[in-house]
């Protein structure tokens, strides 16, 4: 795979003007936008939205959008299939864009525009017939049940006669009319016949029934009787809903005289209820009844057949939606650029400037040439190359596998223009320390399985809609794979897997028999060392964590203080691209020697110990901690059994001596110099460049919109905000700066120590899932074991991969974030650019659009 040309450092970057006549405005923005590689500047900085040039279009693009907008969400309510523009994997805006190229800009959108306002007024009409038809449709579907719910009242009437009589015995007691009910007519004409009393009927929401019945209570003064039951849920045909689909209940009121009717009714209006009028004859109920069944009937007919009409609406609309959208988009971003254009009045052309990458300056001239002969100009744009005080863009060209590296280091700050990018040492750096914690043979296998199998169907995932979880995940696929890599690799320094170790090659070691009185034995070395990683001997041993703990906690040492020396290192080249090597030797040399004359000799004493053969030494392997402290309490003064070799004592001396002149060393140098640069500059202040129709850029402020190059028109031609040189400022500068680092050689040395204890931890839990949940099952046998063998393997994959794998790779993912993020980049990365963000067309999301 081939490597980016400027992830070392940021790519070259000019600042460019065009001259670009307005008839081809339009064409030559949208082929830069295809291109990606200009990022346009601002300037009519002083404009409000509403002042500039092309306010108006992007308004009516915006109505465009919201017309879209509403098709979609149709679209999706309703499922129907959009037809895509071409797969996002494969989106090739240069193909896309060939649909419009043969039209002008604006014929084109007028075309879409008219398009939009047919299908919106069309759509409109048939969504307000359909909802009318809805509600119509559940009106009378609402009217048939409450019909229903009265003939079965009546039909039971019999039942409900004597509650009837009760309720207005009241009434009755004080009025010499006849009886309300008949008791010798059976039939329901002939008890209705000798009624007294009307009826009203009709439907409210069942929330508010009880409420409806006690207002009703104290209006009448008891007089009435209610009967109601739960209407069943309606529910209508062809994808049809009413918003008045709440739960309802069907009542049946009966009050004696047409007042009481009245305010019943009016009552009933106030909270909401329906009413309908319903005979107390069973044969003008029949023929209502059928009467409203035919018109339900009719109506779904025509639903029916309105909701066939907005299907096939919506189809053909999700025919061209996507094309819609997209051009509607790259439209709407074109206006928005041609917003930052200047426009001369004097030339009748329109002035830009925008950051290009320094060697891609010939491909934008041809694509405005492009723009030129299709539209069939005679007047070319025309790019020139101009000065620029103000830092430029930052833009590491990168591809899809030192993407999720970048995007590491980019979390933690955008590079200086032209800084050291450590997103190139992170490729190998990141995956190591992530496994020097994670290390195991087994667990690494698995990760890297995982990532093996989503950059095989890369392809095939990248066509997907992921959730937000596995899109990332599946963005770092790369990073993932390195990592299991890294993780086989220190799992075979360990000799690791799953908690057990490998006897790839034979031990160094030989246990001898031991006597029966004998509690343990000692190893004796019959070989030389095992050949690669560590001993499989050591496993099982008493002494195995206390050898292991130590081995990892020395280990972590020398690789903190390598990866700081040579983040520290990253320096140099960084002093040499901004032409100050005197900076080598009065920030970088005290840095490097400070660090290196307490961690560094640290380190080399490890290698010593290490290196030595403590069987055949008069005195046992010194404490190297113990070692470190004395080395400040009592300088030049050592302990013999703390010696590792000859003139000890003077050596540690001396590098004490060298790590406190380079302290005042740190603090004095970087002023001194900064102020004789000052001196040496003082009074010729900075140079202008003095150019006509505006060819000046004069801005400072990075990463933010900047002011317009016609400031120069205006006698403003400095544009850069030259501040007065403090030595005090500089000084107490200078002076946290170097506390800073002192105290963080300390204390980032010890933050190392977390790839010991997250290692540990690893190997701890690992040893304890498999000797909790695998090991008794495969010291069973028969069937018993194979069945239990079975289930205790699945408990222990799935814990493995969820707690092992998962829970603490994250972990160590964080902490290697960490240590990239503090430890390293603290030493060299500024961190204080902005990117380059480039005009570019992306692939709309209809989802989210």
């Amino acid at each position: 795979m081939e490597m980016p040309p400027a992830l070392f450092r940021s790519e070259d970057m000019s600042l460019v003007q065009f001259y670009v006549p307005t008839e081809i405005a339009h064409d030559s923005v949208l082929h830069l936008g295809d291109l990606g590689l200009v990022q346009f500047r601002d300037l009519n900085p002083d404009l409000n939205p509403f002042q500039r040039s092309f306010t108006n279009e992007i308004r009516r693009i915006d109505e465009m959008e919201r017309r879209l907008r509403f098709f979609i969400g149709q679209i999706y309510r309703d499922n129907v299939k959009i037809r895509e523009i071409e797969s996002q994997l494969d989106f090739d805006l240069d193909q896309s864009i060939e649909l419009d190229r043969p039209h002008h800009g604006p014929q084109l959108i007028d075309d879409i525009d008219d398009k939009l306002i047919d299908h919106e007024g069309r759509l409109t009409q048939l969504n307000k017939s359909f909802e009318k038809l809805s509600v119509d449709c559940y009106k009378l579907e609402e009217a048939r049940q409450a019909l229903k719910e009265t003939a079965s009242f009546f039909n039971n009437v019999n039942g409900y006669r004597d509650e009837i009589r009760s309720s207005f015995d009241d009434v009755s007691m004080h009025d010499d009319s006849r009886p309300l009910l008949d008791n010798d007519n059976q039939s329901e004409t002939s008890h209705f016949a000798n009624f007294e009393l009307d009826f009203v009927v009709g439907t409210i929401d069942r929330s508010k029934l009880a409420t409806f019945e006690r207002i009703l209570w104290r209006v009448l003064r008891g007089n009435l009787y209610m009967n109601h039951t739960d209407m069943q849920e309606i529910t209508l045909p062809y994808g049809a809903s009413s918003e008045e689909n709440p739960k309802k209940s069907v009542f049946i009121i009966f009050a004696d005289g047409q007042e009481l009717l009245n305010k019943i009714r009016k009552v009933g209006e106030g909270m909401g209820a329906a009413t309908f009028p319903v005979s107390s004859n069973s044969e003008r109920r029949t023929e209502a009844l059928s009467g409203l069944n035919q018109q339900i009937e009719d109506i779904h007919t025509v639903l029916y057949h309105t909701a066939q009409s907005r299907r096939s609406e919506l189809a053909a609309i999700a025919t061209d939606v996507a094309t819609w959208s997209s051009i509607v988009r790259k439209e709407k971003t074109v206006y928005a650029t041609l917003n930052l254009f200047h426009y001369d009045d004097r030339h009748r052309t329109l002035l830009a400037e925008g950051w290009v990458p320094s060697h891609e300056i010939i491909a934008v001239q041809q694509a405005l040439r492009r723009a030129s002969s299709n539209v069939g100009s005679n007047v070319p744009p025309i790019v020139d190359e101009i000065k620029a005080k103000r830092m430029p863009p930052t833009y590491h060209r990168t591809n899809k596998f030192t993407q999720g590296f970048q995007n590491i280091v980019d979390a933690y700050g955008i590079a200086t223009y032209q800084e050291v990018n450590p997103g190139l040492y992170t490729i190998i750096t990141f995956p190591f320390l992530f496994a020097v914690m994670f290390g195991d043979i087994g667990h690494g296998i698995l990760v890297f399985l995982t990532a093996l199998g989503m950059v095989y169907f890369e392809k095939k995932l990248m066509k997907k809609k992921l959730d937000e979880m596995t899109e990332t995940i599946f963005g770092g696929r790369y990073i993932i794979l390195l990592m299991g890599a890294f993780s086989i690799y220190t799992g075979l320094l360990y000799n690791d897997m799953f908690s057990r170790s490998l006897h790839i090659f034979t031990s160094s070691f030989e246990f001898p028999a031991p006597s029966p009185d004998q509690g343990s034995v000692i190893a004796e070395k019959v070989r030389d060392p095992y050949i690669f990683g560590l001993d499989p001997a050591w496993h099982g041993s008493e002494n195995s964590l206390v050898f292991t703990n130590s081995m990892k906690m020395k280990m972590s040492i020398v690789i903190g203080v390598i990866h700081m020396s040579f983040a520290i290192c990253l320096n140099i080249p960084n002093y040499l691209r901004e032409k100050k090597p005197q900076y080598i030797l009065a920030e970088w040399l005290p840095q490097i020697l400070f660090l290196n004359s307490i961690f560094g000799y640290l380190v080399l004493c490890i290698i010593i110990k290490w290196c030595t053969d403590w069987n055949n030494s008069s005195n046992g392997p010194p404490g190297l901690l113990n070692m470190l402290i004395y080395m400040f309490l009592s300088p030049g003064k050592l302990d013999p059994k703390d010696q590792l070799f000859k003139g000890q004592g003077f050596i540690q001396l001396v590098l004490l001596l060298v790590a406190f002149v380079c302290v005042p060393w740190m603090l004095v140098a970087k002023p001194y110099l900064e102020w004789k640069e000052h001196q040496r500059t003082k009074g010729a202040g900075y140079g202008t460049v003095v150019n006509d129709d505006h060819r000046l850029s004069l801005d400072e402020d990075a990463g933010h919109d900047l002011r317009s190059s016609a400031a120069s028109e205006s006698g403003d031609v400095d544009g850069h905000d030259e501040h007065e040189f403090e030595l005090g400022d500089v000084a107490i500068h200078q002076i946290i700066h170097t506390i800073e680092f002192v105290l963080g050689c300390i204390s980032n040395t010890a933050s190392y120590l977390r790839l010991w204890a997250l290692s540990l931890a690893h190997a701890q839990l690992s040893e304890v899932l498999w000797n909790m949940i695998l090991e008794p099952a495969l010291d069973s046998s028969g069937l018993t074991g194979i069945i239990a063998l079975a289930l205790s393997g699945t408990f222990w994959f799935i814990l493995t991969v969820a707690i092992l794998c998962m829970m603490e790779g994250m972990s160590a993912f964080l902490h290697a974030l960490r240590l990239h993020w503090v430890e390293a980049n603290g030493k060299h990365y500024k961190a204080e650019g902005y990117a380059f963000e480039p005009l570019k067309f992306e692939p709309i999301d209809l989802e989210n659009f």
